[in-house]
């Protein structure tokens, strides 16, 4: 356990953000070999049934993420203020909480997925891929949140170096699952399913063995597993503003492929490889942030407001240099990067315009996150809730302003760049009239 009260701000930000960095970039390492496996082995429509699968996925766990983003606000503020029966509580009711969330999303995703791909307007080619992809995942969720509950609370304790080593271990399973699954046991996308369930579900077992062991804080076990109703509604009232932010993103996301899913198969393939790549350019963000929101939580529970302030400029400036990095990397050589995953020129042409266009923006996304971090951190999770809420929909802007903007794009420039005519444009006239009525 890290106290991060003590020393250097910058230092103890960058130190503690990077075994998280080194952790995702091993979680999006194996989202990124599902994908090349997917897109290189299976074909383009598995490519796309296994990219249009994430966002129902995502609005399917979005409360339960904010919930533990709520409850990880909690364990830290306890153990910066050295309560350690509070943490201990926090704990026990956290995965109480987890574990209940986790049948009921699994039993209300199953039986809904084939109707919500349906309100999602995906094609009828795609559905039978799409609904048994997302079914293996949903099956499997309950694995899912006890790992990664396990690694968000050490991550609150201040140590996120024992989750990395869980990570790798879920990682590289889940890279020789995959290959074992669908290159010798010829499964397809049910296998690529099957080997992310798997992986967690290892790591989650390989973990609790280690932590009951080991570990002086957190210790795994129903015959003393404790439920505390105060701390769960504390965490509930810290959780669900950010759960809903989660929401509205996730929601966002449904949203953009209702309008992507009309343009067929090609376009779905691309925009979620795109989805990968972009995961990979905000996560260093992303994953500052999540120092951010411990440090300016402990040093909150000690009372040391300076530090917090401290804290907030360095990863600011941290952020943004990564960020202006990786938009150089992206419009360098994005096009190349698209081919890792699939040979498909077409569906490389149109994943690489979008990554044109967002490649400019990480760098402001960088400085919303460390904003919102420090919000978190303080307990203050309306806000970044209400901030969510405005930038990406302000209900349902971003998705009419997507629609509208692409419209024009088709209306005033009809023409690829390759002078062919865009076979799109008669189609997307039609969806934008549609959506208008």
């Amino acid at each position: 356990m890290k106290d991060l009260t003590q020393g250097s701000p910058g230092k103890l930000i960058l130190y503690f953000a990077f075994p998280m960095l080194i952790g995702n970039v091993f979680q999006q390492l194996y989202n990124v070999v599902d994908s090349a496996v997917v897109g290189k082995f299976i074909g383009e429509k598995a490519l796309a049934a296994v990219g249009a699968s994430f966002p129902i996925f995502y609005v399917l766990i979005a409360l339960i993420i904010g919930v533990a983003s709520g409850n990880m606000v909690i364990i830290s503020q306890y153990y910066g203020a050295k309560m350690m029966d509070k943490v201990k509580q926090a704990i026990d009711t956290f995965y109480i909480t987890v574990f209940a969330a986790s049948i009921f999303i699994s039993v209300f995703g199953i039986y809904f997925s084939e109707d919500i791909f349906r309100l999602m307007d995906l094609p009828e080619e795609l559905m039978a891929d799409a609904t048994l992809y997302l079914n293996i995942f949903l099956a499997g969720v309950v694995a899912m949140f006890g790992y990664n509950s396990t690694s968000s609370i050490l991550r609150g304790l201040g140590d996120s170096k024992t989750p990395l080593y869980f990570l790798i271990i879920s990682s590289i399973l889940n890279v020789v699952f995959d290959l074992l699954f669908v290159l010798v046991f010829h499964w397809g996308i049910a296998g690529v399913a099957w080997a992310t369930v798997l992986s967690q579900a290892i790591a989650f077992i390989v973990g609790t063995i280690y932590l009951n062991k080991k570990h002086e804080v957190i210790r795994i076990s129903l015959k003393t597993i404790t439920f505390d109703k105060e701390i769960f509604i504390k965490s509930l009232k810290l959780g669900l503003p950010s759960g809903f932010q989660q929401l509205f993103v996730a929601l966002g996301m449904m949203a953009l492929y209702k309008i992507v899913n009309p343009f067929g198969t090609e376009v779905i393939a691309a925009y979620s490889v795109a989805g990968r790549l972009d995961g990979f350019a905000v996560m260093p963000a992303m994953n500052l942030t999540a120092a951010l929101t411990t440090f300016v939580g402990q040093n909150i529970g000690a009372n040391k407001i300076d530090r917090v302030k401290e804290g907030l400029y360095v990863t600011l400036a941290y952020s943004v240099a990564i960020s202006l990095f990786f938009t150089i990397i992206i419009l360098l050589w994005g096009e190349d990067i698209m081919y890792l995953f699939t040979s498909d020129a077409g569906v490389v042409a149109i994943g690489y315009k979008y990554l044109q266009i967002v490649g400019y923006f990480y760098f402001t996304f960088s400085i919303m996150f460390s904003f919102l971090g420090v919000f978190r951190g303080a307990g203050d999770t309306l806000i970044p809730m209400v901030i969510t809420l405005f930038s990406m929909w302000l209900f349902s802007g971003r998705y009419l302003l997507a629609g509208f903007l692409d419209f024009l794009r088709l209306l005033f420039i009809s023409k690829w760049d390759d002078g062919k005519t865009n076979p799109l444009f008669s189609k997307f006239f039609k969806q934008i009239f549609l959506y208008s009525i």
